[in-house]
């Protein structure tokens, strides 16, 4: 694919991973949106890219139709929204915390997968890409709920791309780890130090990744790339 001129969807780009995904993108030459639910920061990071937004919850499936309405239909559709939740365990989650948990890291991506499989399986040709976490291979305490949601995601993602081969669509699950995104401060736990920061998965580094992905052959799906920072140990394998 050569992303020139197609039209590229990046949700939660914002900041952190998304915004490292739309600048990648934005700088190939495609036409990029990003979506978010805060008005004055999606203002802002578009001004700073040069690409448009549409505020959009990515857990409305209405508001899933105002985006594909106005954009008119994606080249490229890229599920980065996502949401940590409560870090703590399975007894002390709040019902409403799990139910957001699954909304906004599966269910969100399932309803903008419906609408974009629509129109691409009609043009014979597309790309989706739903970026997971390293939490989907691994188990840690106080990570079951996020866990579940990702795992669902990955396999989500491999059900959809064989459902959409036959009509040349390119279904990727991306599924990074430690990243210098701010998430662990969203999600409320510790972060790494900045030295370590430093080290980890940097916003434009997995930009560049999953732009190179996308200008492969459209003949060559990639279905899973894991990417984890050398720093980060993770025993057992």
């Amino acid at each position: 694919m050569n992303v020139a001129g197609k039209k590229v969807i990046v949700t939660g780009g914002t900041g952190g991973y998304g915004k490292g995904i739309a600048a990648a993108f934005k700088g190939a030459g495609a036409d990029v949106w990003i979506t978010g639910r805060n008005v004055k920061v999606l203002t802002e990071t578009a001004g700073q890219l040069g690409v448009r937004f549409i505020a959009a919850d990515a857990a409305s499936p209405a508001d899933w139709d105002r985006v594909m309405a106005e954009v008119g239909g994606p080249d490229v559709l890229v599920n980065n929204a996502g949401w940590g939740g409560k870090i703590v365990s399975v007894a002390d989650q709040e019902d409403e915390d799990i139910e957001r948990t699954i909304a906004t890291n599966l269910t969100s991506v399932i309803y903008g997968c419906k609408r974009a499989a629509r129109i691409m399986r009609e043009k014979k040709g597309g790309l989706i890409v739903n970026v997971s976490s390293v939490c989907a291979l691994y188990a840690w305490p106080d990570w079951s709920v996020y866990t579940a949601a990702k795992a669902g995601l990955a396999k989500f993602s491999h059900g959809l791309y064989t459902e959409l081969r036959p009509y040349g669509v390119r279904v990727f699950c991306v599924t990074p780890s430690w990243g210098n995104t701010g998430f662990n401060a969203a999600a409320s736990i510790p972060s790494l130090s900045p030295e370590l920061l430093s080290k980890a998965i940097q916003p434009a580094e997995l930009g560049k990744l999953i732009l190179q992905l996308a200008e492969m052959p459209d003949h060559l799906n990639i279905t899973d790339v894991t990417i984890q920072p050398l720093v980060q140990d993770i025993n057992p394998m």
